[in-house]
């Protein structure tokens, strides 16, 4: 069989089987079974595949019908326009999370000096290492309670050379870290338990995904401890489930002396902004 054949038959088979990017995942794993680019897949449609290439695609394939995340198969996903290691240890890198780091970097080079940021809950280091990387003035300090998602952050920040400007450290939300910060990045478990989710989103890790009262309860604990670990004029920015907006907007209008919400791409309220 040809590339162009094996391409239309799998992106048939995943879409069948509950993928709404099919073709994309066809052509993804592909690519990663015979160790080339996505491009050379167009270069070579004609190019016919021996036994052993097949098999080896054919067991990616049936790996991704059952829900198994593409970024675990392949062992990377881009965000932000930046390619991250990605394992079954960390949360695959959201489109939905670049707002986030959109206004994080706008935030930072706002400044008129350095800037200390914090990154909780960090997993594969994506948000922190995209922050030093779009903002050359910005230390960051990225922090996780899993040892495995802070091997992957480390490697992911040596991969980009940040080694020297993302400082990976374990703890619980800010208590791992110690002094003041600029800003506080988070994007933190916030699915309520029980909600019913994709086999691609259910297959990560659960420590990441789910959080008490309905989702809140993390969120609700970081903008609760923050305030004294902030500077004069540092902000939060933590990302959220349209389901729990509500009840943390509430919160921060008590907490914070200002707040407002971001969108994501898809028009979803997707990130609280609060500031004294």
């Amino acid at each position: 069989m040809t590339i162009v054949e094996v391409l239309k038959l799998s992106a048939d088979y995943l879409q069948k089987h509950g993928s709404d990017s099919g073709r994309l995942d066809a052509e993804l794993l592909l690519a990663h079974a015979l160790k080339v680019r996505r491009l050379d897949l167009y270069l070579k449609f004609d190019r016919s595949l021996g036994e052993p290439e097949l098999s080896a695609y054919r067991g990616l394939v049936a790996r991704r019908a059952k829900g198994e995340p593409v970024a675990y198969l392949v062992g990377h996903r881009e965000f932000m326009g930046l390619d991250f290691e990605v394992t079954p240890d960390v949360l695959v890198p959201n489109p939905d999370t670049e707002v986030l780091v959109q206004r994080a970097v706008a935030i930072a080079r706002e400044a008129e000096g350095p800037v200390r940021v914090a990154d909780v809950g960090t997993g594969s280091g994506c948000i922190a290492i995209s922050v030093a990387h779009y903002a050359p003035n910005a230390d960051v300090w990225a922090s996780d309670s899993s040892p495995e998602a802070l091997a992957v952050a480390s490697r992911n920040a040596a991969r980009h050379h940040l080694s020297e400007r993302v400082h990976v450290q374990e703890g619980d939300l800010m208590s791992g870290l110690t002094g003041e910060f600029d800003l506080v990045c988070a994007n933190l478990p916030y699915v309520a338990s029980g909600a019913e989710l994709p086999a691609e989103v259910t297959a990560q890790p659960a420590r990441a995904l789910y959080a008490g009262d309905k989702g809140a309860a993390l969120v609700a604990r970081l903008l609760t401890d923050t305030p004294p670990r902030l500077r004069q004029g540092g902000r939060v920015l933590a990302e959220l489930d349209p389901a729990i907006v509500a009840a943390i907007t509430e919160l921060a209008g008590r907490t914070y002396a200002g707040h407002r919400v971001h969108r994501d791409a898809g028009g979803h309220e997707r990130v609280i902004e609060a500031w004294f």
